[in-house]
């Protein structure tokens, strides 16, 4: 199985999660803007050409509710993938920004 890692290349109001996998030429990303300093959204979350069915775009979103978690935030999922994976998973549901 290749590795993953994710890089947080964090702008102030905006930002991604990058993800590279090893042996694979394209990156995997999430988007996000900061409304507030206590809400991210989740923008939009792309895994293209050799990136698509690696794992990296769920290894994103598992990072973003992981930063959630340990810095405080809650995250607005307005992209549809961040969505249907935090409906999935109920030990997120209190990191949901309603």
């Amino acid at each position: 199985m290749a590795t993953i890692t994710i890089e947080h290349q964090d702008q102030g109001a905006r930002g991604r999660y990058v993800a590279r996998i090893e042996g694979v030429a394209d990156e995997a990303e999430l988007t996000y803007a900061r409304p507030s300093p206590q809400v991210v959204r989740a923008n939009h979350t792309e895994a293209p050409g050799e990136s698509r069915g690696t794992g990296a775009a769920r290894a994103l979103v598992e990072r973003l509710f992981a930063d959630a978690r340990a810095q405080g935030f809650k995250v607005n999922p307005a992209c549809s993938y961040v969505r249907k994976l935090a409906d999935s998973r109920p030990e997120w549901a209190d990191l949901i920004a309603h």
